[in-house]
């Protein structure tokens, strides 16, 4: 058993690796070895040998010429391992299948995460204008209707508490005033689901619901339409109806489940 004196280096050696696991996650191009310096103001010579230790290991992988650094096939095949064996997921798949061939347009299932939203499950419409969505995609809550109808399960304060202090736009119609998202959240929990037109993505609207199998709920379902197609409010209502529905369907099985 390590003794106390052993302990705290141990935990630091241990956030240091998922500082650096986080921060490879984030980034799109492999960094350098001073790149991740600057980011993390790490010693260059403790960094070194760290990312050589998860190169070894699968974690971190480096291009052809060996200066570059991104995150590695190991990181994959953990993360399969949570889609794997999230209840939730497993429950909701067959829902957001029945809901995409209903309504024809892309569906998700996303967790709050913080102030964020992660996207768990994606099924895509047949249509040739859609949107192309990944799983483990991260974005902010209060720009999604997904963080919008999660946030709403939470008091304004609460609210207040999640999310960063400066809310950063996607779009130019993004909410990044505290005053005007909490006025979108009362909506939202008056009318029991969440709108964005072209918030996230411009050129595009988004219908969300809370899973009510627990409170506050943690996860919901959504379902993203090109603004072409939601501007037929034939179209808009029937896709509303559908995911009010599933939702209600989704939150019954995983209450008895």
């Amino acid at each position: 058993m390590a003794s106390d004196s052993q302990a705290p280096a141990a935990v630091k050696s241990a956030d240091r690796t998922v500082e650096l696991l986080e921060l490879l996650s984030r980034t799109g191009e492999p960094l350098t070895l001073s790149e991740i310096q600057r980011e993390l103001s790490y010693p260059k010579s403790s960094l070194f040998v760290l990312l050589r230790t998860l190169v070894a290991r699968g974690w971190v992988e480096t291009d052809r010429r060996g200066t570059g650094y991104s995150i590695g096939v190991r990181a994959l095949l953990v993360g399969t391992s949570y889609l794997d064996r999230d209840p939730v997921i497993r429950a909701a798949t067959r829902v957001l299948e029945e809901l995409r061939a209903e309504v024809n347009e892309t569906v998700h299932l996303a967790r709050l995460d913080a102030g964020d939203v992660v996207y768990l499950a994606s099924r895509e419409s047949a249509h040739q204008l859609r949107l192309t969505s990944r799983v483990g995609r991260r974005l902010p809550a209060h720009a999604t209707s997904l963080g919008k109808a999660l946030l709403a399960e939470h008091t304004d304060d609460e609210v207040d508490a999640l999310l960063p202090e400066r809310l950063d736009p996607l779009t130019p119609h993004t909410l990044t005033s505290r005053q005007a998202l909490f006025a979108d959240l009362a909506e939202t929990r008056e009318r029991g689901y969440a709108v964005e037109r072209g918030e996230n993505t411009v050129g595009l609207g988004c219908f969300a619901v809370a899973l009510d199998f627990k409170s506050p709920a943690i996860d919901a379902i959504s379902c993203s339409v090109p603004s072409v197609r939601l501007d037929d409010a034939e179209h808009a209502a029937q896709v509303l109806e559908a995911i009010v529905r599933h939702a209600k369907d989704l939150s019954a099985i995983l209450r008895t489940g």
